[in-house]
């Protein structure tokens, strides 16, 4: 089991305008540096087994709690939240290192992050890996729009768009219980019900399925919540139109070579159109939900160190 004390101390480092709360590990005059991206609701901490296993490796691993989470800064403006601001702090982070390129990698939001970081800075990502959710096309409607008239104005994505505010408070009144049966794994399938699920999650009494976590990890991540509300993290969602705005002019082919990690149980569907992309693609798929870095953590690192070697040796 993992020992929290084990974790790196962080440090605040100041870019792009704010200022976010990075955990280090591993050599950094090695020049190899990888960016570990959480997503939501996350924390840097969410990858507490991938950073021994990629310092060991020889890597400088590099892990923000990015803007609205943790200690990091929380702008209070919606529109500080876009594709825009987020991959600028990755921009700024490498700068303040010294990095031309780093390989990144993503979970959940920090996948589309990392997406939309190599379309709009190709040149500062070298290697990409993401953890759960594929590339996504960029279609002739904005992605809210779609699915608003696909999914209906409960689903998540859409209700935090279109009711700014509800869902937050919500998570904010029920922090330790929502954080609580969010992080489970062999949760039994089930009819949908109406209304908006996240928001009936966060005043469940019982969770489903059996726990990701111990009670000190997910302490860790209920403590962050606690301190900070929802609604910065939130307040990515509320940018999904607005970024597929902002990429319109970006060549949408991920070109440089990619590791996509599936969760076979995972709630977020697989890409059918993935290499299209993302023509430089290897897809490895793990007996997990969601949440897979954690679920699987030395799993996870096998084929994200493994992944790593080939290419590097292969430079």
């Amino acid at each position: 089991m993992f020992n929290p004390a084990d974790f790196p101390e962080p440090t605040l480092v100041p870019v792009n305008g704010v200022e976010l709360e990075v955990f280090e590990a591993g050599p950094r005059k090695g020049g190899k540096p990888v960016v570990l991206c959480h997503g939501w609701p996350e924390h840097a901490y969410s990858w507490r087994h991938q950073i021994p296993a990629l310092a060991a490796a020889g890597y400088h691993v590099i892990v923000p709690n990015q803007r609205g989470y943790g200690n990091s800064s929380r702008p209070a403006e919606v529109t500080d939240y876009d594709i825009e601001h987020l991959t600028g702090d990755l921009v700024a982070l490498l700068d303040h290192y010294g990095y031309q390129d780093a390989t990144f990698v993503g979970h959940d939001w920090g996948a589309m992050v990392v997406w939309g970081l190599t379309l709009l800075h190709p040149d500062r990502v070298n290697k990409v890996i993401n953890l759960s959710l594929p590339y996504q096309e960029r279609g002739p409607k904005p992605w809210v729009e779609v699915m608003e008239a696909a999914l209906g104005g409960d689903f998540y994505f859409v209700h935090f768009n279109r009711q700014p505010g509800v869902a937050d408070a919500v998570f904010d009144e029920n922090t330790f219980r929502f954080l609580r049966n969010l992080y489970r794994k062999n949760v039994p399938p089930a009819e949908p019900r109406p209304g908006m699920a996240l928001i009936d999650l966060a005043r469940a009494e019982t969770p489903l399925g059996d726990p990701v976590m111990s009670d000190s990890e997910l302490a860790v991540f209920v403590s962050a919540f606690a301190s900070t509300g929802f609604t910065g993290s939130v307040n990515w969602y509320r940018n999904l139109d607005r970024n597929w705005h902002v990429l319109a002019a970006a060549d949408p082919i991920i070109r440089q070579p990619t590791l996509m990690i599936y969760g076979d149980r995972d709630v977020v569907r697989k890409s059918e159109k993935l290499a299209e992309f993302v023509p430089r693609v290897e897809v490895v798929n793990l007996d997990c939900g969601h949440w897979i870095q954690q679920e699987k953590p030395e799993e996870t690192n096998r084929a994200m160190t493994t992944w790593l070697a080939q290419q590097d040796a292969g430079q």
